[in-house]
């Protein structure tokens, strides 16, 4: 077993240092001392002033690292394994990304505005095909999630690998494909360089009148004006969005009158379910690197997340 000091910053919630002192920790009052390092409510130039030749592991509080990345952190110090907590919000994210769904489906945002009695046309979710795009933890959390609605999902990771619980898992390149046969398509994948704009005007235009769009990831995986346009147009059915292009979405942007959108302001992972969720990772990590095993959630620069 290794000997470990860690330091977590003192911003961190209170459920992160008791899960820290649940396993043992041997915790540490300036990074200075420590080996490993819990990093809460500082930006990445403030990891870099503290990061010295003695620190092996940092603990990052997001599922997505693409500030991180982007400020260079990252690969300035290679020695340093990185850990994101990816996976650590998958149950409420892939919860919320399933309300959003079953809320387009049956024309909630519609029938909740509504004043008088009268019947609006819907959908259901039970039998239909839903494209999961980007298949980590959260895609498959929704998966499992779809799994009594006897849905078709095409699962699209990178790596190919079968997901279970989707009747066909298949590579980035079958994305035209996962768009054009899908009800639903829901955007799960990591924000980075090749993402970017990852559903623009042409892959838009591949899906079907009636399909729907959700996005839990990122805003950046999805070209905004061209969905505007899509929209307005009565091209796709709908668009449930927690994560918008720019964000927060400003006051007066045409998302917010659109009456085929449903916009939650990122609120997929409030704080009251993000804290114990950040709480469990950082236990299981800390309990790993003192015994010097894997660790989870591992950020892979060269990938982006």
């Amino acid at each position: 077993m290794t000997t470990t000091k860690i330091y977590i910053t003192p911003e961190a919630p209170a459920e992160v240092f008791s899960a820290a002192k649940s396993v043992g920790a041997d915790l540490v009052s300036s990074p200075a001392e420590a080996s490993g390092l819990v990093w809460f409510g500082h930006s990445p130039a403030s990891l870099a002033e503290v990061l010295h030749p003695g620190v092996r592991w940092v603990q990052l509080p997001s599922a997505g690292v693409e500030g991180w990345l982007s400020s260079g952190v990252l690969v300035a110090h290679p020695s340093v394994v990185f850990t994101s907590a990816t996976g650590s919000y998958a149950d409420q994210v892939a919860e919320h990304a399933l309300a959003l769904m079953l809320s387009l489906a049956r024309q909630v945002p519609a029938l909740a505005r509504t004043s008088t009695w009268e019947w609006v046309s819907s959908a259901s979710l039970y039998g239909a095909v839903v494209g999961v795009v980007g298949a980590g933890g959260i895609g498959q959390e929704l998966i499992r999630l779809l799994a009594p609605f006897r849905c078709r999902v095409l699962a699209v990771r990178r790596s190919g690998v079968p997901v279970s619980g989707a009747s066909e898992t298949l590579t980035p390149d079958a994305l035209d494909r996962v768009l054009a046969e899908s009800d639903f398509v829901v955007i799960g994948a990591p924000a980075t360089s090749e993402t970017q704009h990852l559903i623009g005007a042409r892959e838009l235009a591949l899906m079907q009148p009636h399909a729907y769009l959700v996005n839990i990831a990122r805003g950046s995986l999805i070209d905004t004006t061209a969905l505007v346009a899509a929209l307005a147009a009565g091209s796709i059915a709908g668009a449930g969005l927690d994560v918008t292009d720019p964000e927060p979405l400003p006051d007066g942007h045409p998302l917010w009158s659109e009456p085929r959108a449903l916009i939650t302001p990122h609120s997929a992972n409030p704080t009251h379910m993000l804290y114990p969720a950040l709480a469990r990772r950082v236990a299981d990590n800390i309990t790993h690197f003192t015994a010097g095993k894997p660790l989870l959630g591992v950020v892979d620069p060269s990938r982006g997340y």
